[in-house]
């Protein structure tokens, strides 16, 4: 029997199984959570302000007008000026909110390969050194998740763009279902399947972009080629990864959920015995109150849930290079070698 593989960090550094690879990255988080949980809620903390800033900001400027939409009397109906003009007024604040949600992904995917190199050879690491060498690799990883993006879903959104404004503009027509819904039906059968094979394939492109230090084309085709021949496992592997993170991470917010349903359901029971004349203050508060539970379970949860799948992706990385490149004798080696060598 041949003798075990040296294990200096969460993984055993020879090829891993599918329950090495998910019980690794569970003992990644839980070795370095405070610099992963840290980074990640610091972001999204800062994207969260800037969005209610700008949310805030247009309902202060359009305030008039909130009236004049929501408070009318029974038969009337908003002006399209009205309705035009809150709509965008709160663009901004959507725009703020797509690029924060992206800016948070393209973080927590450069954080995760940074810690999964530390983790793997069991090095300690701190917030501070993670982030330093994060923010170098963050334009590349954030041109990498957006360049995989475009390119997995670039066929789907060509698909709606040419068939949705025909959709709409033959919704006047009797003359029964339009040709367009039709190609739409058919293309997305072929894009869906086709958007899952590209967005595998180019699935470790940001842990190979970090590790590497490569570019987002470079990262694209290294990771290519390292699902080559192993495309299943990677696909299957992913996938129990986002079931274990969202069972988790439901179960850290179901305390919060039924924190905020023991407020609002007797305020909302207390409203059906008014006799359908609530007490609007008491029910605001009570809707506030959920809202903040959810948003509180949210937070708090965020990082295992949108991290753990990265860590898995990083691992399957280490894994898919140990398979094909050996990389498990560079590892022994780096942990045998002198600090700063």
């Amino acid at each position: 029997m041949p003798p075990p593989a040296p294990q200096p960090g969460v993984i055993p550094l020879r090829p891993l199984k599918v329950g090495e690879v998910l019980t690794g990255a569970l003992s990644t988080f839980r070795q370095y959570w405070k610099p992963l949980v840290g980074i990640t809620l610091t972001v999204q903390g800062i994207g969260i302000l800037l969005v209610a800033a700008a949310a805030g900001i247009a309902v202060a400027a359009q305030r008039s007008r909130f009236s004049r939409v929501f408070d009318l009397a029974p038969g009337e109906r908003a002006d399209g000026v009205d309705v035009a003009a809150l709509l965008l007024a709160f663009v901004p604040a959507g725009v703020l909110l797509l690029l924060t949600m992206t800016l948070g992904a393209a973080v927590i995917s450069t954080l995760c390969p940074a810690v999964v190199q530390e983790a793997v050879v069991g090095r300690p690491t701190t917030a501070g050194a993670l982030w330093r060498r994060c923010r170098g690799r963050l334009p590349s990883v954030l041109a990498t998740v957006l360049l995989a993006g475009l390119i997995a879903g670039g066929p789907m959104l060509l698909l709606h763009a040419v068939c949705l404004p025909l959709i709409i503009a033959s919704v006047g027509d009797a003359s029964g279902p339009p040709a367009a819904v039709f190609v739409l039906f058919l293309g997305t059968l072929v894009c869906v399947p086709l958007a899952v094979w590209l967005a595998t394939r180019f699935s470790l492109a940001p842990a190979a972009a970090v590790c590497e230090g490569i570019g987002p084309v470079a990262a694209l085709r290294r990771s290519a080629r390292l699902v080559r021949d192993g495309w299943w496992r990677v696909f299957g592997i992913t996938m129990l990864s986002h079931g274990v993170a969202m069972a988790i991470a439901y179960a850290i917010q179901m305390p919060f959920t039924f924190a905020g349903m023991s407020v609002l359901f007797p305020t909302l029971m207390e409203a059906g015995e008014s006799g359908g004349n609530p007490d609007p203050g008491t029910l605001a508060v009570g809707f506030v109150v959920y809202a903040v539970c959810l948003l509180i379970g949210a937070v708090i949860s965020g990082p295992f849930q949108y991290g753990y799948p990265q860590l898995v992706i990083a691992l399957l990385y280490v894994d898919r290079r140990t398979r094909k490149e050996n990389l498990a004798e560079s590892l022994i080696a780096s942990v045998a070698s002198p600090p700063g060598t």
